[in-house]
């Protein structure tokens, strides 16, 4: 007896519906997620055991190089703008609106205030050349103490600021004694230090 003979069948799959998926979650990424700001030095932070995790609003951060140079950002745009007129008018300086809006979108500053309007006036490749010069970043030295005065209008601009520290392993202890010494002059002493979690290996 002869075999029976089974008409195949298409195996078409309609993948309509995996593509709206792929669409819906592609749009859902883009709009939640955020932009790791590009910084002026690279920082190998230390590590430690801690898995608390900072806020993404709010946050004030201060960054030490290795070399002692101490950079500041801030994540609301119109802080900063706040921040800079405030700066402005301590130190007799008249920034334009230009200027101002340079400033609101830099991602993070660091250069004395006699040099923050030439500084200003560069192209943003310039800027963070300036950025990584000898003679960048904001002062912190008992005679001329700008940091101070930057985190004391900051404060006063924005009460809800948490700070966080973020400095290099091999930063020398005396540049952050500064910076830790002139937040407590502020009573500012609450902060985050960021840090990498510490591996078993590591410990």
């Amino acid at each position: 007896m002869g075999r029976v003979k089974i008409k195949k069948k298409s195996t078409f799959i309609d993948m309509t519906a995996m593509s709206d998926v792929t669409v819906l979650l592609l749009t859902f990424f883009m709009l939640t997620s955020t932009f790791v700001k590009p910084e002026p030095v690279k920082v190998n932070v230390p590590g430690s055991v801690s898995e608390i995790k900072i806020p993404e609003t709010n946050i004030l951060q201060i960054l030490i190089a290795q070399d002692g140079k101490v950079f500041m950002s801030l994540d609301k745009q119109g802080d900063l703008e706040q921040l800079l007129g405030a700066m402005g008018q301590e130190y007799g300086v008249q920034f334009s609106a230009e200027e101002t809006k340079k400033f609101m979108v830099a991602s993070t500053f660091g250069v004395p205030m006699k040099n923050m309007k030439a500084f200003l006036a560069q192209p943003e490749e310039k800027q963070t050349e300036l950025l990584k010069s000898p003679d960048a970043g904001i002062p912190t030295d008992s005679l001329n103490n700008e940091f101070k005065a930057w985190m004391r209008n900051a404060r006063a601009i924005n009460k809800d600021l948490r700070i966080a520290i973020k400095a290099d392993a091999t930063t020398p202890y005396s540049t952050i004694k500064d910076v830790m010494n002139s937040l407590q002059d502020l009573h500012e002493n609450r902060y985050n230090l960021i840090t990498t979690l510490k591996t078993t290996s590591e410990e």
